[in-house]
């Protein structure tokens, strides 16, 4: 599917799930090299960024949006020419859905005025809104660290050892698909500075300012995230290291009440209570005295 946004002298093609018709249509309308356009057709593993004469071709991957279940991380490719940008993505991505709306509404348009000066600045608008993205879902996951850290100190440490691994497993996913945005926006810095006017130089700038916020939140959530861990295990094993100094007394008393009774059990001619009539009584006191005298001193000792 393609969709077509114009904006003063600059136009944006969007394709999704593109086809090879759409995309020989690009083809001959910006002679983009066939290389390019081959890789519009399906996704990739591998970021990138290569300069041809007439524009610069990106490959970048992002995490994936909570609303989609295909993959654990999206990728767009862009073709960035002087008037004009071409982004192909294989899925709903909500960033530029939302920067689709601003073409739409022409008063957000002329507050960004730069906007339409060249492709360059479109570009930065479109990853300005998607690491805005990023970081809101960032923030997202910084209010379940903040529910299961409360979790944490009130007893549920078995139930927060999943809650901390699902955490853990959306922090790696921002990890693996952006670990590469620092070096492929450091090369599109290099060839968009001879590309675009030296004026657009402070934008690239701009753009890695966003993803180094982004990528310093990552860290540092990733870093309390495994301090939490750290302590949640250790109030965890505390927890089962009790539970078992706990079995481990109670199978102490039973085993002293269970040796006293056999001693009593023992024929002997000097059988304390042999012949008492209350023998059962006496019997059981000893016993439930021993045991209490036990329970208290272990219990002093903090063992129950």
């Amino acid at each position: 599917m393609v969709n077509t946004y114009s904006y003063k002298n600059v136009t944006w093609i969007d394709l999704e799930n593109p086809t090879q018709e759409e995309v020989r249509e690009l083809m001959k309308k910006y002679e983009i090299h066939p290389l390019a356009a081959e890789e519009l057709l399906l996704p990739t593993t591998r970021s990138k960024a290569d300069r041809y004469d007439d524009y610069i071709f990106l490959v970048l991957h992002f995490p994936a949006w909570k609303h989609s279940h295909k993959e654990t991380r999206q990728e767009i490719d862009f073709i960035i020419g002087k008037n004009y940008i071409v982004t192909a993505r294989y899925d709903t991505i909500d960033p530029l859905h939302k920067f689709a709306k601003m073409f739409e509404v022409n008063s957000v348009l002329e507050r960004n005025g730069l906007i339409g000066e060249h492709a360059g600045y479109m570009f930065y608008y479109m990853m300005r809104e998607i690491y805005h993205s990023l970081h809101d879902e960032l923030e997202a996951i910084k209010d379940n660290f903040d529910d299961i850290e409360k979790k944490t100190f009130t007893g549920k440490e078995k139930e927060m050892v999943f809650e901390i691994s699902n955490v853990s497993r959306e922090l790696l996913t921002f990890k693996h698909a952006t670990n590469l945005h620092e070096d492929i926006i450091a090369s599109f810095s290099e060839a968009a500075a001879k590309f675009f006017d030296p004026d657009f130089s402070h934008y690239i700038e701009a753009i890695k300012s966003e993803f180094m916020r982004v990528n310093k939140t990552v860290v540092s959530l990733a870093e309390s995230l495994s301090e939490l861990r750290q302590t949640n295990n250790a109030l965890l094993e505390a927890k089962q290291n009790k539970i078992m100094m706990t079995f481990t007394a109670i199978t102490i008393l039973s085993s002293v009440v269970t040796i006293i009774l056999s001693w009593f059990l023992i024929e002997a001619v000097d059988t304390p209570f042999k012949e008492s009539p209350h023998e059962f009584v006496f019997v059981g006191l000893v016993a439930f005295v021993t045991a209490l005298v036990l329970a208290l001193a272990m219990k002093a000792k903090k063992w129950l």
